[in-house]
């Protein structure tokens, strides 16, 4: 029953948090579907397609300042028919009209606020607007009634106007899967282009507001590794310390928040999503398997330990995000309330002396950097200055006194895509540093995600909240995500199973999301049609689905051999040669994979007359700390059938061994740990 004492919506019946917080507006919500469309035909009204998701602050204002309104709500619910779209569950819808939404303003955004025909065609755009006129904005409802009026009394021109975005939207089709993998000149041009754009003093790339690049960074890392360019680890380096030290990195939690609101780093937007710390896991244990940095080993462990403690579901998952607002102790939600502090704050928890340090190590100011003179933590010095057995107490009471505040919302929802990632990050993280506990969970995500989200034709469903699978079927970044972390999986645990269910889904890649050619597109070819089939190479939050499928093809042709999934990922790998030397910063998987290409990528095979044996598992975990990019590795016994790569690969002496190759042809097997990481490293080229 709602507030107003009406019935819930259609939303009621949703699986995602986001629709579900939609389900009580007076609102007459419908999901996205087939019927909402034909009721607007049988109406003869347009349709309001408002497009969010959980953790997105503007979206709970819109929500509360316009679809909690009943007089808004009685005029939607009289001349439009409302559809509400998670972002997170269809981001083919998202995708498709994002793109018609940045076409037509040049900009986008959630919420997105687009109107359609019935045959969803669009015609009118926006993101959020203000329920009063507002800094040359009109209101949500001048909008309304503008729309309305258009419909009633220009419908001629409102089709016309439709058709064309359509057909425009048409002719945007990306045909480079044709052409060549990128060579040694476009991955230089691509470094030049990042230098070029690179600052220098606060570390990053581009203005305010500032993302954190991780996979810019692993290209970089990859790209070092590769040449020995200083330059590119210097970058990766400056950068992950800097994001480290400043607010974006949450300093008594661990995990980072999705961007920050400045170019120093100080504020962020304070939603945390799985994906952001999934992949700075990931980059900042490759940072410190290239440099042993104590603080790049701290910041992937700690956001490893923020992943399992924070996110992690009932059935062994991982959750999208956690919001931005939380009550602030009043009752009202307010943005970053959970997080910050102000000097007083701080005394009533540590007492003056510890208050007085703490403000000096956290840079907590009297004036504040945040709002109403509160602070975001941060680590303006070098932690060296300090006792650190002291400040190992206050942040311990201070993460404790924290605690108790009113926790921020939390999307339950698992997405298939970033559990993929997470996989990943975790399988590696706890192999590097010898915590089988993130092993383990990283297994208990992907065991739910052939449990949950695979069916008997091994094809991934997009969500599940609750152990119980959405409707939704699962778009290209979701198939090469998930194969990228079962691969992961593979070469850390050294079962070859998960090799096997990588491969089962990367055969859904090669028949179902690449076209002749080699091009790539983000839905299947028998998924459901919409205006466009929508199709984009270049990173956003998450790598494109696009990279990550060349990336994984390219790993999975290293372990099996497969000359049609290492064909598959060169002629992917072409977008990358047209667009890596012109845009870098938004195709760094693409370039990362590109260098493991280059490389070759390694293959490292681990034999051992016992997994168990100390000596066969020292071997394995200097196979993967090898810096060589896109290395696989696969261990096992001797004449074990669970990897193509142990295949008659014997014992040297009756001792563990290790065989480093390219393309399946090896260089001389070893039982020296320091020989096999002189292998794996590469000398600089001069």
């Amino acid at each position: 029953m709602r507030k107003d004492g009406g019935m819930p919506n259609r939303l009621a019946q949703a699986t995602s948090p986001y629709l579900l917080q939609h389900a009580e507006n007076p609102v007459d919500w419908w999901p996205w579907e087939a019927e909402a469309f034909e009721e607007a035909r049988r109406r003869g009204v347009p349709v309001l397609l408002s497009v969010g998701y959980s953790a997105c602050h503007w979206c709970h204002v819109m929500a509360h300042e316009s679809f909690e309104d009943g007089p808004t709500a009685e005029y939607l619910n009289s001349h439009f028919v409302s559809v509400k779209v998670d972002r997170e569950e269809r981001p083919d819808v998202d995708a498709v009209y994002m793109e018609a939404v940045q076409a037509a303003t040049g900009q986008g955004g959630w919420p997105m606020t687009v109107f359609l025909t019935p045959d969803a065609e669009p015609f009118y755009f926006g993101t959020y607007f203000p329920p009063e006129p507002r800094h040359g904005m009109p209101s949500f409802r001048q909008v309304l009634q503008g729309v309305q009026q258009a419909w009633a009394e220009r419908r001629d021109e409102v089709d016309e106007v439709a058709g064309k975005i359509v057909r425009d939207l048409a002719g945007r089709e990306i045909s480079y899967g044709d052409a060549e993998a990128p060579g040694e000149e476009q991955l230089g041009q691509a470094l030049l282009g990042l230098t070029r754009e690179y600052d220098e003093r606060r570390g990053g790339f581009g203005g305010a507001p500032k993302f954190p690049p991780s996979m810019v960074i692993e290209f970089l890392l990859r790209h070092h590794a590769r040449t020995g360019a200083e330059g590119a680890l210097q970058m990766a380096a400056d950068t992950c310390e800097r994001m480290a030290r400043g607010g974006i990195y949450d300093q008594l939690g661990g995990g980072f928040a999705r961007y920050s609101v400045d170019r120093e780093w100080v504020v962020p937007h304070f939603e945390k999503m799985l994906y952001d710390n999934a992949l700075l896991c990931r980059v900042y244990a490759h940072l410190w398997r290239a440099t042993g940095s104590d603080l790049a080993r701290r910041v992937a462990l700690e956001t490893a330990d923020f992943m399992v403690r924070e996110l992690r579901t009932a059935e062994g998952g991982f959750a999208s995000a956690l919001d931005a607002d939380s009550d602030d102790g009043t009752g009202k939600h307010v943005e970053g309330a959970h997080y910050v502090w102000t000097p007083a704050q701080l005394t009533e928890v540590l007492g003056a002396e510890d208050a007085e340090l703490a403000a000096q190590y956290f840079g907590v100011t009297q004036e504040g950097t945040f709002e109403h003179g509160a602070s975001v933590l941060q680590l303006p010095q070098q932690e060296s200055v300090f006792d650190a057995a002291r400040i190992a107490s206050v942040r311990e009471r201070l993460l404790a006194a924290r605690d108790g505040r009113p926790a921020p919302g939390r999307d339950d929802k698992v997405v298939a895509a970033w559990n993929g990632l997470a996989v990943a990050a975790l399988a590696e993280t706890g192999a590097y540093f010898e915590r089988p506990d993130l092993v383990e969970a990283a297994v208990a995500a992907a065991d739910l995600l052939v449990r949950l989200h695979l069916d008997e034709q091994v094809r991934l469903t997009r969500t599940s909240k609750d152990g119980r699978a959405g409707a939704n079927a699962g778009v290209l970044e979701d198939y090469a995500d998930v194969a990228e972390g079962f691969l992961a999986l593979a070469s850390v645990t050294g079962e070859g199973v998960w090799l096997d269910f990588a491969g089962f889904l990367l055969d859904h890649v090669l028949t179902r999301f690449t076209d002749e050619s080699g091009s790539l597109y983000d839905t299947a070819a028998d998924a459901e049609r919409l205006i466009r089939r929508p199709q984009d190479p270049t990173d956003n939050a998450t790598p494109s689905g696009w990279s990550a499928a060349a990336g994984a093809l390219l790993s999975y042709a290293a372990h099996t051999g497969s000359a049609p999934h290492r064909a598959a990922a060169e002629r992917a790998l072409g977008v990358v040669k047209a667009l890596g030397p012109r845009v870098p910063r938004f195709i760094g998987w693409g370039l990362a994979a590109a260098e493991a290409l280059l490389d070759g990528p390694r293959e490292v095979a681990v034999v051992a007359p016992d997994p168990a044996d100390p000596a066969a598992r020292g071997l394995h975990r200097t196979a993967l700390l090898g810096t060589a990019p896109g290395a696989v590795v696969a261990f096992g016994t001797e004449g074990s059938d669970e990897f193509p790569l142990l295949a008659d690969r014997p014992l040297v002496g009756g001792a563990p061994a290790a065989y480093v190759c390219r393309n399946f042809t090896c260089d001389a097997p070893t039982t020296d740990p320091d020989r096999l990481r002189t292998a794996l490293g590469v000398a600089p080229t001069g």
